[in-house]
């Protein structure tokens, strides 16, 4: 149950922290933070809650990585659901207490941080660029999550390594997709957005995973000590 807790915890904080900033503060009247601090925000997260409970549930944070630590034989299948279901727990919790921060200046909500394709890309890319990012992007992000985790990977910088990945993955997809690389992310944000982003949800469910499981299927045959 601790583990649960932690993931519940955890996510809360990846979509409170992350989203929150893209709703809240990348747009502000003269001082916004832009992408580059909405990515900053996400890979800060990360870092934070990786030292703070990964102790604790090894901060998955994301049913992709569950997911890709599972196929790379670094996760026991009995724990999946539980975990998968605390991620999006957490992430629906953390974009109700957004949603009602967001709105408390009367504003519309608009996109709400939402993932999308098409209309609803920033930069209006189509469902065949966003399937690629997603997938691409995930499959680097668990590379970068197992092999730092690995046990001959320095000692005690996973977590730094782990999030400064996340930024740059914000970095260089959120024109795309407003970036996911992560399922219970996409949903909290879809649940509560003023746009028809459940719609385009399935995406941001499929490409993470598969580009998740071929990670951990990469990292096991290729580069896990024999």
């Amino acid at each position: 149950m601790k583990k649960l807790i932690a993931e519940f915890i955890g996510t809360f904080w990846l979509v409170l922290g992350g989203c929150g900033s893209a709703v809240l503060a990348a747009g502000f009247p003269d001082l916004g933070i832009g992408f580059v601090g909405v990515s900053i925000a996400f890979g800060l997260t990360v870092v934070t809650i990786a030292y703070g409970l990964g102790h604790v549930s090894g901060a998955h944070l994301n049913p992709a990585v569950s997911l890709g630590l599972w196929a790379g034989g670094r996760f026991e299948a009995k724990e999946l659901p539980g975990y998968i279901v605390a991620q999006v727990l957490g992430g629906i919790a953390a974009a109700g207490i957004l949603y009602i921060i967001a709105t408390g200046n009367g504003s519309d909500i608009g996109g709400f941080a939402s993932n999308g394709y098409g209309e609803f890309s920033p930069g209006g890319y189509g469902l065949a660029a966003a399937l690629v990012c997603e997938i691409v992007m995930t499959f680097i992000f668990l590379i970068v999550i197992i092999g730092a985790t690995d046990d001959r990977a320095p000692k005690g910088f996973a977590g730094l390594a782990i999030g400064l990945c996340l930024t740059l993955i914000h970095l260089i997809s959120i024109p795309v997709t407003n970036t996911s690389v992560n399922p219970a992310r996409s949903t909290s944000q879809a649940i509560f957005a003023g746009t028809d982003a459940m719609g385009q949800l399935w995406l941001f469910w499929v490409a993470p995973i598969v580009g998740a499981i071929l990670a951990g299927v990469v990292y096991k045959t290729v580069f896990q000590k024999k």
